[in-house]
């Protein structure tokens, strides 16, 4: 697209463009002229931004549905995005993680901290998953395909609309095929001396968490000959990584019974299935019932889903952190370690870790704070936008 047949989209007078020169990738709707023209262009355009006085400052995505309007792609005003432009972020993400990483199976785009906003992209071997979530991305999935097809010769390609932010901006939840077909059965994932099995087609999110790689590392440093609960377990987390480290047992509890499933078959997969149990059911409701059963561990880790997933439920999900290790603290034996985490990027570290330290002060329970962990390097921070810093583990020692 030539600079002249890009749409122009300015900032209200007196609104600065500090943030965008600065780095910052968004511009929400109460900071832009939205009139009828505006408001005319389709969603998931590419256009130009420019100041209030008319200067051009940089080249976004558009959508006038979302309250995050202009998502900034480059601050070259007149880039084209094409398949050139596609190909060299696609090129820096991939370079970044064959350095960082012994085998294919990471997160290869990670949206605004690899410069595609609103675009995840899993890697596992020679399969992707592409979550586009935004407007741009979805209107432009087949030219982000061509480019990571030319980055990396590829079998398969599927795209994943489960994104919660694609109903956000106003997408559909179709999930299709980009190129190949679909996998018939789960994928092993070796991380961590652990096998995950992952469920590309019909698994959460893309099917397999990368993000707490270094996490489960640590967790399995904890774990040598000790009793091990896996809370909010998925396919198998922290339980099969403590496994692979030499723990005497692991149990796995999770509500969902195909996550329970695909985490046995990695335990088989290992040869560890006898040290390896799971427990479905609803997360507190386990917790309480192991209390009422006198269990003990030696290390419990709890890895819920985002209990603060906005600014609106950070109160609740505080409260909800809060309940998580008051509950999970009395199953850890005196000198036994407890891990907690939080994917809730409205909840900073600060705020989790204070809600954790009520909780394990209401339980009884002294604790030191051994080690705060974050998600692994193919899950870069963008410095702008802290949002993208949203994992956060925090280790004790009771």
């Amino acid at each position: 697209m030539s600079e002249n047949s890009k749409p122009i989209v300015r900032l209200k007078p007196k609104t600065s463009d500090l943030p965008i020169k600065r780095g910052y990738p968004w511009v929400y709707d109460n900071q832009l002229v939205l009139d009828r023209r505006t408001k005319s262009i389709d969603a998931g355009s590419i256009v130009q931004v420019q100041s209030s006085n008319r200067m051009p400052l940089a080249t976004a995505a558009f959508n006038a549905n979302s309250k995050i309007t202009l998502r900034i792609l480059d601050l070259n005003p007149t880039q084209n995005v094409d398949l050139g432009w596609m190909t060299s972020k696609m090129t820096a993400a991939f370079d970044l993680r064959e350095r960082l990483f012994d085998q294919p199976f990471y997160r290869l785009v990670h949206a605004e901290a690899d410069g595609l906003p609103g675009v995840i992209i899993d890697r596992f071997g020679d399969i992707c998953v592409v979550q586009p979530n935004a407007a741009w991305a979805d209107r432009e999935f087949e030219l982000i395909c061509e480019a990571l097809d030319a980055v990396i010769p590829l079998r398969t390609v599927i795209k994943n609309t489960s994104g919660r932010a694609r109903k956000l901006e106003g997408l559909d939840a179709e999930s299709s095929l980009f190129k190949g077909h679909w996998p018939q059965a789960p994928i092993p994932v070796s991380m961590n001396g652990a096998i995950y099995m992952a469920d590309l087609a019909n698994g959460q999110k893309t099917g397999l968490f990368f993000d707490q790689r270094p996490n489960h590392a640590f967790g399995a440093r904890l774990a040598k000959g000790a009793r091990v609960l896996d809370v909010f377990s998925h396919v198998g987390g922290f339980g099969l990584a403590a496994l692979a480290a030499g723990a005497s047992s692991a149990v796995a509890v999770d509500g969902s019974e195909a996550a329970l499933t695909l985490a046995r078959q990695g335990a088989e997969a290992m040869g560890v299935e006898d040290r390896f149990l799971t427990r479905r059911g609803d997360a507190f409701d386990v917790l309480s019932a192991l209390a009422d059963e006198g269990a003990q561990f030696d290390v419990v880790i709890c890895d819920p889903p985002a209990f603060a997933a906005s600014k609106k439920a950070l109160d609740a999900g505080l409260r909800a952190y809060e309940k998580l290790a008051r509950m999970a603290a009395p199953l850890v034996k005196e000198g036994g370690y407890l891990g907690l985490c939080s994917c809730s990027h409205a909840a900073d570290l600060d705020k989790f870790r204070a809600a954790s330290l009520r909780g394990l002060s209401r339980a009884g329970r002294a604790s030191r704070l051994i080690h705060t962990g974050f998600a692994g390097p193919d899950h870069p921070i963008h410095p702008q936008l802290a949002e993208s810093g949203y994992l956060k583990a925090l280790f004790f020692r009771l």
